[in-house]
This record gives C-alpha cells, structure tokens and sequence, in this order.
C-alpha cells in the first residue's frame, strides 16, 4: 500500500468517517494479496527495498495478468522474468506501457505514478560471447529497473584477451561488475585481476560436452584466486543484477 492510501485511512480513522475494524482489515490487506493459486508479497519494497520480481516460468497468462495488475494498482513497477514470446503478447495487449526484451525474455511496467527519483551508480555487464547475451540483457534489465546505470561491455573472452584493456576505463569506474562467461568460465578471474570493485560472476550453460550445461563454469568460478570475484548460479543472471544493484546502491546512497 502507498503512504498516500495509508495517510487517507489514518485520516478517515482519527475524523470518525472509518470504523477501526476496516481500519485494521485494510492496514493488514497492505502486507499481501491472495489471488488465484498465488500469495503477492506487496510488502517487500519496505523490508527489502524492491517490489516482489514476477518469475513468468509455470505461470498461465491468467495469473501473471492478474500479478501484474495487482502490482501496477498498488503503484509498484514491474518486472517479470522468463516469460515466454505468448505471455509476452497478452501482457502487451493488456498493459500498453509495457515493454518486452525478447532476448532476455523479461517484462517490464513501469509504476502509474513513478518515483521521482534519478538513477543510481554505475554496473557494468560484460560478457565473454555473444551466445552470453540472454543472461547478460536479464542482468541489465533488472538492474534498468531498479533504477541503476548500465554500461555493456561484449565479447570479450579469454579466447581474445587483447580485446578487454580497452575497456578498462569503463570497468574501473562502474561499482560493481557483473561477468557473464560459459564454457571454462575463465574470464571473470581475469577482469577481477584489474579492478578494485566487485566482480558477480555468472556462469552460462554454454558450451561443449564437457561443461556439463555449465557446471565446469560454475566450478571454475567458483575457485577463482580472484579475490573480488564471487559467484551466482548458472544462468541466473537476475541474481547478479540484483545484487549488484543493491551493492551500488547502497553505496549511493552513502555518498
């Protein structure tokens, strides 16, 4: 619920126009929402300074229509992940300010009444192969969204290492990288290797055999001597937008 419904109820409470019950039972609806087969944490940008994030996979058209509703009604942007090319189109058939990443596979709405606020920090995303990019766009969405300064750095594997010190200005100024690499996952070690900020290491299932759907990048970058980098899950490149985003954030806001 917005401060502003929460100030009118207040205030039709103390002038006797709302009875305490309704008080009470509203008040308490603001902390979630039942719909069909789904329990929406409206709560969550106050504990956790972000709205709930909308997983699209196993989810009917339906359901993520009436999610999304629900979250715009409450004045909360939205972002959904994996949603497929059809779930896509009836969110974009029902909410016209929506917009669709087809190569990340996310969807965004923006609040009705936005926050009046200015991006925060600077992330850069850099990715060792083209075939990383969904991982990568699903990073910088989610960082868009939470209202960050993305900077995309591409192609950049250790296959070609005389490709990355050009771009060493830009990752020694962001405040936090985020590093997207599949098949031996080398490259998050290396940039670690020439910055002063943390590196989020995402390992992708891309590869050969032999990677094992991208556990021989996980393991890889998980025994990185880096000592700035650190590591999410395969694919998840939610994950590293949005700790990198609360990273720098955070930061931000300190200053």
């Amino acid at each position: 619920m917005h401060h502003d419904d929460i100030y009118r109820l207040a205030t039709e409470l103390v002038a006797g126009k709302l009875p305490l019950e309704s008080f009470l039972q509203q008040i308490a609806g603001a902390h979630g929402a039942q719909l069909d087969g789904v329990t929406l944490d409206l709560d969550r940008r106050r504990r956790c300074g972000y709205p709930e994030v909308i997983f699209g996979e196993g989810k009917s058209i339906p359901t993520l229509v009436q999610i999304v509703r629900r979250l715009l009604a409450e004045r909360l942007p939205v972002l959904a992940t994996r949603v497929s090319p059809d779930k896509a189109d009836a969110l974009l058939a029902e909410f016209t300010t929506g917009r669709y990443n087809p190569v990340a596979r996310t969807f965004r709405a923006p609040a009705p009444i936005p926050d009046e606020t200015v991006q925060l920090g600077q992330v850069a995303v850099v990715t060792a192969g083209t075939s990383d990019l969904p991982v990568a766009e699903e990073a910088r969405e989610t960082l868009e969204w939470m209202g960050v300064n993305v900077t995309m750095i591409h192609d950049v594997g250790v296959a070609g290492p005389h490709r990355l010190p050009r771009h060493l200005a830009a990752l020694r100024e962001a405040d936090a990288i985020i590093v997207v690499a599949g098949l031996e996952g080398a490259l998050p070690s290396v940039v670690g290797g020439y910055v002063d900020s943390p590196v989020i290491a995402v390992p992708t299932s891309v590869g050969y055999g032999a990677s094992f759907g991208g556990i021989a990048a996980l393991l890889g970058m998980l025994n990185s001597c880096a000592s700035n980098v650190t590591v999410v899950n395969i694919d998840a490149g939610f994950k590293a937008g949005y700790v990198a985003g609360l990273i720098t954030q955070r930061i931000w806001k300190g200053r």
